[in-house]
């Protein structure tokens, strides 16, 4: 944790115990057994993709669901909550034609958890939200074609600019740091500390970063 963080809540927590982080959001959702008309809710009747199976969505179509996983978190013990926003980035939410919404479900993602996360702490006990920001199912180090290994299908900037929209959302929102997880090309890491650094001079907010890596 960088320097200038060494007096931010978190850190003090840090130094005090082991905190706990929340676990997996995808699966608490899919006990739910949700239908197309649930992810859709009143907001996309129309909407031309099937919805189904778009977790960030949530956020804005179902948010007592949400609340709900949060708040179990936070019972069982958690310490930091982790905001349902694993693909809301531009290039995470294309499959469902939502480019366009990226703001509106990082936004109330974040605002969702930070109530939870509010309601639960303690002044002995303060709970944090972090802003989780998924890897996307892009890569910038390796060709996805085998007989092609100088094709990307995205590039720097468009990663970039994806990243930076959704952290800006987050720390709106309200969250207390931000969790690039599930890492599994450093390029793309790089371009989304990039983004981070860009959104939070922006914002004038500086939180935590942290980063969880998946090594193959």
């Amino acid at each position: 944790m960088k320097r200038r963080h060494q007096d931010h809540p978190l850190a003090r927590a840090l130094r005090e115990r082991v905190l706990i982080l929340d676990g997996a959001m995808g699966t608490m959702i899919q006990r739910e057994v949700l239908t197309e008309d649930d992810f859709r809710g009143e907001h996309f009747p129309d909407h031309p993709r099937d919805l189904r199976g778009a977790n960030d969505l949530l956020s804005l179509t179902q948010p007592a669901l949400i609340r709900r996983i949060h708040d179990a978190y936070l019972a069982a013990g958690a310490d930091i909550i982790e905001t349902n926003t694993f693909n809301a980035t531009p290039l995470g939410l294309a499959d469902y034609a939502l480019e366009g919404w990226v703001r509106d479900i990082n936004l109330a993602a974040a605002q969702i958890a930070r109530a939870a996360a509010d309601a639960a702490s303690t002044p002995a006990r303060p709970r944090f939200v972090a802003g989780a920001v998924g890897p996307t199912n892009k890569t910038l180090s390796l060709s996805p074609r085998v007989e092609d290994p100088g094709y990307r299908d995205a590039d720097w900037e468009s990663m970039v600019h994806g990243y930076r929209e959704q952290v800006s959302a987050l720390l709106e929102g309200g969250v207390d740091l931000l969790l690039l997880e599930t890492v599994f090309d450093t390029l793309v890491l790089k371009a989304a500390l990039f983004a981070c650094e860009e959104a939070m001079a922006a914002s004038g907010r500086q939180v935590p970063l942290i980063v969880s890596g998946t090594i193959t």
